[in-house]
């Protein structure tokens, strides 16, 4: 993914609220189910990281890339915003390379 595709995606995700969040039980196998099921139903999405949390913001962005194949589309403060085209509900279009 190119800086332009991702700053496209950050416009988008400046618009949408944090609807998931990571908590003191970390990242378990609901936890990455849940948000495969969102990544499918919304293609981006943005989740925040409580601050009882033991997880920093960056390695909840790659442990859930790793899992659900997602882009990480930026992480600041304490959300973490994802991207994966949806293979049924495509609506986001991403300019091209």
């Amino acid at each position: 993914m190119t800086g332009k595709q991702r700053a496209y995606l950050r416009g988008l995700a400046n618009g949408i609220d944090a609807k998931y969040q990571i908590g003191k039980d970390g990242i378990d196998d609901e936890t990455i189910k849940m948000v495969d099921l969102a990544l499918e139903a919304n293609e981006l999405i943005k989740i925040k990281i409580l601050e009882n949390s033991l997880l920093d913001t960056r390695s909840v962005s790659d442990v859930l890339c790793e899992h659900t194949g997602a882009y990480p589309v930026q992480c600041i403060g304490n959300k973490v915003v994802l991207y994966r085209e949806s293979q049924k509900n495509k609506v986001i279009v991403i300019p091209r390379k």
